[in-house]
């Protein structure tokens, strides 16, 4: 586990984040002796989170359609 002054933290915040990343967590101390965790957090994916279907229709033609079926 990589540990990080503040100073270091500060001016590399981008490289520190994708140290974070990649290894799960980092370390950041202060001067005063604390201790800062920084991991990812893990996104859990909704089950409706779902990739879209391309259905080579217009929204015209898409409204059009349902109109249709809500009136039968």
């Amino acid at each position: 586990m990589r540990i990080y002054t503040y100073s270091e933290a500060r001016q590399n915040l981008a490289s520190v984040l994708e140290k974070a990343r990649q290894e799960g967590e980092i370390l950041i101390k202060r001067k005063d002796g604390t201790f800062f965790v920084v991991r990812p957090l893990s996104r859990e994916k909704s089950p409706l989170d779902i990739p879209g279907i391309d259905l080579n229709m217009s929204v015209d033609e898409i409204v059009s359609v349902i109109r249709e079926i809500r009136e039968r």
